[in-house]
């Protein structure tokens, strides 16, 4: 499924530095809901890991030691030691484990480059974790958390829905 342009448009035309600060407190709730995320890593905790959706004109670095992230505008991307690129929806799914990587990567809906070991290893550790996008982002709505998490469980089963018959 391509995003819907209302979907992507802020990453279009919002500065980076909001859409960075906007990533960061996503990521800083799930770290904080699945602390032991990076732990699994090992001795690829280390490394730095980009994520592109090549439906969108950013890219993610993932700096697990850190516990940090980043956002670039394509093609500044910094280097990486593993790299990860699909649309969105499916980077999404990836992150929740909603979806089989290896069915995706078999069917080149996934491009994975540099160190496949430690890519390997952090599909292990979210495997592990069960993470739960519209549940970790409604943590941080307030009193709207049950719209929120309604309606991003509802945007998510649409996009997964669409996605699911090209991915087998």
């Amino acid at each position: 499924m391509t995003l819907p342009f209302a979907m992507t448009a802020p990453f279009r035309i919002a500065p980076l530095s909001v859409i960075e600060h906007a990533t960061r407190l996503v990521f800083a709730q799930v770290v904080q809901q699945h602390p032991d995320l990076f732990d699994r890593l090992g001795e690829h905790a280390d490394k730095r890991y980009a994520f592109v959706p090549t439906d969108l004109p950013v890219g993610f670095l993932v700096e697990p030691s850190a516990r940090r992230i980043s956002v670039h505008r394509k093609p500044h991307l910094p280097v990486a030691q593993a790299c990860m690129g699909g649309k969105l929806v499916l980077l999404l799914a990836l992150l929740e484990g909603q979806i089989d990587g290896d069915a995706v990567f078999f069917s080149r809906s996934l491009t994975i480059t540099g160190d496949m070991e430690a890519m390997l290893a952090l599909r292990n550790a979210l495997d592990d974790c069960n993470i739960d996008l519209p549940a970790d982002i409604a943590r941080m709505s307030g009193p709207f958390a049950p719209l929120v998490r309604r309606a991003a469980a509802e945007i998510r089963t649409r996009a997964l829905s669409r996605e699911a018959a090209t991915w087998n």
